[in-house]
């Protein structure tokens, strides 16, 4: 084996990977690639994507053997077993390295916040989900549905939420909206009935991309304010939902982190979320640092390597 691995945090708009060196964990190289998110029944695509973005990362190595011993990928979109197994399949296919674990995008985030110890991540990007671990290891999730029935207070739900609101207010079921002006200027659109086939075609990065339009909007929009308002609830709810779960009382000592783009600390609704929690869930104290999931992922590996010799 090599002495080299390498962590993959793969979210739906971006991939981010870390080559560390097995014997002390220091870190020879990164990059950045586009999202690998797994749709189901597309783990081929996420694969080719991972497996590129490390090749960009291996190539920044100048000395020394590029081989990897083990990679450990946590992605967004692998909660059920099949789709883990399917992209660990299709990883080894593309013979990316010796070894390949796959593992959730909250898991790595969980490992980096808490090393292994009780904590609630809280996950919003193109995506949401929160993912936990209580006092006796009990592990538990909230959230992390999809687009289709879920990832409420995501990106991509903020981006379909703020385009009913425009279609609302241009048939008069709602006030007028500074909303729809924005939103057809970022789609360079004329008329709201073009939003039509816009959003038909819009996958959920696509429409994740207006979630930063709609906040920039709720500085003097009302109705924007109300649906980041409404985000920051849905948020809040799922890590109440796990601090019931694992804590047994939303009141108790509980460890905190948020991850993902729409999480950053100077993110509008960070800010909101930091302020609900104050009342809806009282006794979380919330993680400084910023998360770093491919460093996570690292972390799993190597205590994967230290495991198996």
């Amino acid at each position: 084996m090599s002495g080299l691995v390498a962590g993959v945090d793969g979210g739906g708009t971006k991939t981010h990977v870390i080559i560390a060196r097995a014997a002390d964990g220091s870190v020879v190289a990164e990059a950045e690639g586009p999202g690998s998110a797994v749709a189901p029944g597309h783990a081929p695509e996420s694969a080719r994507v991972i497996a590129s973005t490390v090749a960009a990362a291996l190539a920044k190595i100048e000395d020394g053997d590029r081989a990897l011993s083990l990679l450990l990928v946590g992605v967004a979109g692998v909660g059920r077993k099949d789709e883990r197994e399917n992209l660990a399949a299709a990883l080894e296919d593309l013979d990316v390295a010796e070894e390949v674990i796959v593992e959730t995008d909250a898991e790595i985030a969980l490992e980096d916040a808490f090393n292994g110890g009780p904590g609630i991540i809280l996950i919003a990007g193109t995506g949401s989900i929160a993912h936990g671990r209580g006092p006796t290891g009990t592990r538990a999730r909230c959230g992390g549905w999809g687009p289709k029935l879920g990832d409420e207070g995501s990106g991509a739900w903020i981006g379909r939420r703020a385009l009913g609101i425009v279609a609302a207010a241009h048939d008069g079921r709602e006030p007028p909206t500074a909303l729809t002006g924005a939103i057809l200027t970022a789609a360079q659109l004329n008329e709201p009935e073009e939003l039509i086939p816009w959003s038909a075609a819009a996958d959920p990065k696509t429409l994740a991309a207006l979630a930063p339009i709609v906040f920039s909007t709720a500085a003097t929009d009302p109705r924007a304010k109300s649906l980041v308002d409404l985000a920051a609830e849905e948020l809040v709810l799922h890590v109440r939902a796990l601090s019931q779960r694992l804590f047994g009382d939303e009141r108790g000592d509980i460890e905190l982190a948020f991850a993902g783009g729409l999480m950053k600390k100077a993110s509008p609704l960070r800010k909101r979320v930091e302020h609900r929690l104050k009342s809806a869930v009282p006794g979380a104290h919330v993680h400084p640092d910023a998360i770093v999931g491919a460093r996570g992922a690292i972390k799993l590996a190597l205590r994967a390597v230290a495991a198996s010799s």
